[in-house]
């Protein structure tokens, strides 16, 4: 056997992905560069780690049993250099976070700062849906998850960041001529997240509470894609405003005066309330109480004028 540290990653992130092209944009490489580490890992073991049906990549057992070893392997290596960083007295570890799709837009400016001055830290953090979110934060694989509306069905701890005001918004080219509220939502394309989305949810809670009857509507899955497809001209609706702030600027896309919005909702950081937080979690939490007021007054002060 003379495989790599570097192979192991590969593998592993294979292994967690079961994609070749997911695995290369996590790890930043091109999915040539990862089937050729795949192949050369392979090659040491004289039964197969993975297995390809139907054009989907599937683990083997024996795959799922050399992944969780190289984990191990992995995790031993990151503990010695997070062990020689607490040693020089520098802040050492990972830090885990689960974000929703919209959330790119307010995380990263809660943590730049923060990663700057520990550059012995090593940040994970994955962008997705509301579901996999919550998943992730009620199997404790994370530190933190940041979300709009808070879980009830787990025993949390938050703290609020930011507010998440949503508004009804059309293309550049949007020229309506409608009386009423109803004519607005029953006579024009609407387009929606994807259910279970904490956008998607909170239109349609508007759309109920008004007695809508949304005939004509789209559904997507990202925040972006629904974005492009109003500048676009496919239809309206219900956005956060922290994502479409460029597009306002350049108006490409416009904000429609409707009664009863914006909606408006909190940007909550949450963990399990029964969860051990790591030195890194701690400090990142200290953090922020003491800085989060000047984050927000030098990266969101634009959202007062809406």
């Amino acid at each position: 056997m003379n495989y790599t540290l570097h192979q192991l990653q590969v593998f592993l992130k294979v292994s967690q992905k079961e994609s070749i092209t997911l695995a290369a944009e996590e790890l930043f490489l091109s999915q040539p560069a990862v089937s050729i580490q795949l192949k050369n890992f392979q090659d040491q073991f004289p039964i197969p780690l993975t297995e390809v049906v139907g054009r989907k990549l599937y683990v083997t057992d024996f795959g799922k049993e050399i992944a969780a070893a190289a984990e191990k392997i992995i995790n031993e290596v990151y503990a010695i250099n997070y062990k020689t960083l607490a040693f020089q007295g520098n802040l050492s570890g990972r830090l885990k976070l689960s974000v929703v799709s919209t959330g790119k837009y307010v995380m990263p400016f809660f943590l730049t700062d923060f990663m700057r001055k520990n550059e012995g830290l090593e940040l994970i953090m994955d962008v997705t849906n509301k579901l996999k979110v919550l998943r992730a934060l009620e199997r404790n694989e994370i530190d933190f998850a940041l979300v709009s509306v808070v879980p009830h069905n787990l025993k949390i701890n938050a703290v609020p960041l930011l507010e998440n005001k949503l508004f009804f918004v059309g293309g550049k080219e949007v020229t309506l001529n409608l009386h009423t509220k109803r004519e607005l939502f029953e006579r024009h394309p609407l387009i929606f997240r994807e259910p279970g989305s904490a956008t998607r949810k909170a239109m349609e809670e508007f759309i109920a509470k008004n007695k809508f009857h949304a005939i004509k509507k789209m559904e997507l899955t990202s925040n972006e894609a629904v974005k492009q497809a109003v500048v676009a001209g496919l239809g309206y609706s219900i956005m956060p405003l922290i994502g479409i702030k460029n597009e306002l600027k350049s108006k490409d896309l416009k904000i429609v005066p409707v009664k009863g919005l914006p909606l408006s909702t909190t940007w909550n950081l949450v963990w399990l309330r029964s969860k051990k937080l790591s030195p890194a979690a701690e400090a990142f939490l200290n953090y922020l109480n003491e800085h989060k007021e000047r984050i927000i007054e030098q990266s969101f002060n634009w959202i007062q004028r809406y």
